[in-house]
């Protein structure tokens, strides 16, 4: 290598990462905060060696790209479609409202109305990655406040697109702001328009030609072509990359090729993005902002605070219950980490001074680091109030759920479709009378109910006529076959898993109107048979095959061996 201080930027770069991110992720603080305390340590402001920021800024904008593409494939239309109306609805209203609260306060505070309009619009996001780590975790994505937080998030992040390219039109000074809105949405719509052509009739069939060659490289090397190819294009044009790295991102939403290009695009869009907020750490200038602590408090705080109250009233004017807009609205009042984004392209291009952005950056970090405690400030008080008021009415909690699943029974069974829906984000809702176990999986914050499922209006207010399917798992075999009997005259055309004890149970159950009946006695055999199978050598699909013709055949076989062993046990 020509130039050795390059080599040696490198591995500081690459040291101060695998040491810091890891310790902060083990203190379960968000991997920003590791990178953003990474970046300062190598930055100007404090002892140490210090790194030369330039190249790592050139390729760190490459991350804002590839992460704007991911967003993208997150995005197929069909989930668009399917939940509108928080997306549409109550993300729309948080982001407008909030920007507009912040945006005014800046303005009366002193900042130029470009500035003001910047500055709302960046602290209105939260922090994606932040919440749905603490979602995931805890198992709650497919609660009722996690599904409307991951709504209200989708918004967000599609509100990042016009907002940057909006910036290089702001900057321009002689524009005024509605003329500027006017211009990036025009340019907006004429870039969805022509990229979605080109989707269609050159990406889409460009790919299945990549993809047929059966190549991962060649794969790989389509992605990034794709990406920066249609980032590009959207430069040229006057807009950001990153805007057409999300319009790129949409176009492969909706195709089988998806889930791979996701794949391969993760580690450097994970690397780059990584070395993004290192160079924004390097940026900030510690002392300066040991000196302005009061003013970083306070804003932090005003920040929680605001948008926690904004986003709670919110909630209740959408008619969710006290317990559900609390939760919502303390675990999305952080700012979020296209705010550094932002606050670096914004002072970049001179719209916010060097001394704003240093204090919107630090108040952003230090709101991001109190999440955790925050989210479990929330669980705390929604438990209270559900302990206090009770698990709030089916009718709330329940009023927007379609395409779930209904689970009759939370037992050991129940539990274990429960946790096997949540590993693929299918909402559902557990009904089970056993006021203790409820109240457990209250405390854990999943939609699970006391309540009857053999009686028609605790069903209807459980969404069966809405649901996809009804799983009954309930052990008495009465019980089983009133709530089947419920569900089928409640919901006609639902498809209904029903558990059964042994065949005889299972043939009652079928006849009484089940979909498909699992008698668990032959399953546990077939199971069984399956690893003696497999350990005598036999190939998984061949005893696919063989578990898959007993079941096709409605278990006859074991069934009538089973009559058989019976009359000869008579005679």
């Amino acid at each position: 290598m020509h130039d050795p201080r390059l080599l040696l930027d490198i591995l500081f770069l690459l040291l101060a990462a695998v040491v810091i991110v890891p310790v902060f992720q083990r203190l379960r603080i968000p991997a920003v905060l590791g990178y953003l305390v990474a970046g300062a340590l190598l930055g100007p402001h404090t002892p140490g060696p210090v790194v030369d920021v330039e190249l790592p800024q050139v390729l760190s904008e490459f991350g804002v790209v590839f992460l704007l593409f991911a967003i993208g494939l997150e995005l197929p239309l069909s989930r668009l479609r399917a939940m509108r109306r928080y997306i549409f609805g109550l993300g729309l209203m948080q982001v407008l409202l909030t920007s507009a609260a912040i945006g005014g306060a800046a303005l009366a505070l002193g900042q130029s109305a470009a500035a003001a309009l910047v500055i709302g619009g960046m602290l209105a996001f939260s922090s994606t990655a932040t919440v749905l780590k603490l979602l995931v975790e805890r198992g709650e994505t497919v609660a009722r406040f996690g599904r409307i937080s991951v709504a209200v998030l989708i918004f967000q992040d599609l509100a990042v697109v016009p907002l940057l390219a909006l910036l290089p039109l702001l900057a321009g000074g002689d524009t005024s702001i509605p003329e500027a809105l006017a211009l990036a949405a025009a340019k907006a719509v004429a870039a969805v328009g022509v990229i979605m052509l080109l989707g269609r009739f050159v990406v889409r069939p460009a790919y299945q030609f990549v993809a047929s060659a059966k190549s991962p490289e060649v794969f790989t090397a389509a992605n990034l072509f794709v990406v920066l190819a249609v980032g590009w294009l959207t430069a040229e044009a006057g807009m950001s990359m990153a805007l057409g790295a999300f319009l790129a991102g949409m176009l492969l939403a909706d195709t089988a090729f998806r889930h791979q290009v996701e794949a391969d695009i993760e580690p450097f869009r994970g690397l780059l993005l990584g070395l993004f907020f290192m160079t924004v750490g390097m940026t900030l200038d510690l002392p300066a902002m040991v000196a302005r602590a009061d003013d970083i408090l306070a804003l932090t705080a005003a920040l929680l605070a605001g948008k926690s109250v904004l986003l709670f009233a919110l909630c209740r004017l959408s008619g969710l219950g006290l317990a559900t807009a609390l939760r919502v609205g303390l675990l999305l009042s952080q700012g979020g980490e296209f705010a550094f984004v932002l606050v670096g392209k914004a002072t970049g291009l001179a719209v916010l001074d060097a001394e704003t952005g240093l204090l919107l950056s630090s108040s952003v970090a230090l709101s991001m680091a109190v999440t955790p405690l925050i989210g479990l400030l929330a669980h705390r008080l929604a438990q209270a109030i559900e302990a206090r008021l009770g698990a709030e009415a089916f009718g709330i909690e329940t009023n927007d759920l379609k395409g779930h699943v209904l689970i009759a029974g939370y037992g050991r069974v129940g539990r274990a479709i429960a946790r096997l829906l949540m590993d693929h984000n299918i909402p559902f809702v557990a009904l089970d009378l056993d006021p203790q176990r409820v109240a457990r999986a209250r405390a854990e914050g999943l939609p699970v109910y006391y309540g009857d499922s053999s009686q028609v209006g605790v069903l209807r207010a459980a969404g069966i006529e809405r649901a996809r399917a009804a799983v009954i798992t309930v052990n008495r075999p009465e019980m089983a076959e009133r709530a089947l009997d419920s569900i089928r005259r409640t919901a006609r055309s639902v498809t209904i898993v029903a558990r059964a004890h042994d065949l005889e149970r299972g043939a009652a159950l079928t006849r009484a109107g089940a979909t498909a009946v699992v008698p668990e006695t032959i399953e546990a055999s077939l199971q069984m048979a399956s690893l003696v199978l497999r350990s005598a050598g036999v190939e998984a699909e061949a005893v696919d095959r063989s578990l898959k013709a007993v079941r096709d055949r409605g278990y006859a076989d074991l069934a009538r061996t089973a009559s058989d062993d019976s009359q000869d046990n008579a005679a």
